[in-house]
């Protein structure tokens, strides 16, 4: 898992065959969402994932936090990566791989002012149980734990790379302006847009995705060969 350009809130079919035109490797579905109105529906996200796989990984982006209901939602999308955005207990992680090895898990690390030591904690806890981790930002205002459009303190998410054994994606308010800085001062196996490459109507912008890839590919090729994990 290494310079990974990942583009999540996925509309419709449309809308992720100009991603995968454009070169994004990972298209995020965020799917049983605590605070955000889902960008499409479970059936429509099926649909989606069934066509456009393998061309791309799809991975689930979601807040639940009990083995069945990941699983059950997991095999009505067909897919095999997920971001655990909840509290999730190990144990039920555990569980989940009993049932099915092949799962791909992302935890995500949310930064909000001084919680870095609590970060450092859950890293720890979660790396042998986990084959990455997805830094993101909180909004106090809305009480969001992504898709904020919000950028976050990159020296967290930097001594959050150096400490992890596995490899960190970096999310938060990356659009095509700012992802290059961010690539360069965290070093993040990754990076992961949402609403920073899209229109005023929440729609996906064919240039705006395409300046995201372009700059994130020049990046990732600046810092040469990748850390191997």
């Amino acid at each position: 898992m290494h310079d990974v350009i990942q583009i999540a809130g996925i509309h419709d079919l449309a809308e992720a065959e100009l991603l995968v035109e454009e070169g994004v490797e990972w298209l995020g579905f965020p799917l049983r969402l605590p605070v955000h109105r889902e960008d499409i529906s479970e059936d429509d996200a099926a649909r989606v994932i069934r066509a456009i796989q393998p061309r791309a990984k799809c991975v689930l982006i979601t807040y639940l936090h009990t083995a069945d209901a990941i699983l059950t939602l997991c095999r009505k999308l067909d897919v095999t990566m997920v971001q655990l955005h909840g509290d999730i207990p190990i144990r039920e992680i555990e569980r989940i791989r009993l049932f099915c090895p092949e799962m791909v898990f992302i935890k995500s690390l949310v930064v909000r002012t001084g919680n870095l030591e609590a970060l450092k904690q859950l890293v720890e806890r979660f790396a042998p149980h986990v084959e990455g981790f997805i830094t993101d930002t909180y909004d106090p205002a809305t009480g969001a734990c992504g898709a904020t459009g919000k950028t976050h303190d990159w020296s967290v998410s930097r001594q959050l790379v150096r400490l992890s054994p596995k490899p960190v994606i970096l999310a938060g308010g990356l659009n095509p302006l700012n992802v290059a800085a961010g690539i360069h001062e965290v070093q993040p196996a990754g990076v992961d847009a949402h609403t920073g490459v899209e229109s005023p109507d929440g729609r996906k912008n064919r240039e705006k995705v395409r300046a995201f890839v372009t700059a994130s590919r020049a990046a990732f090729a600046a810092q040469g060969p990748p850390k191997r994990f």
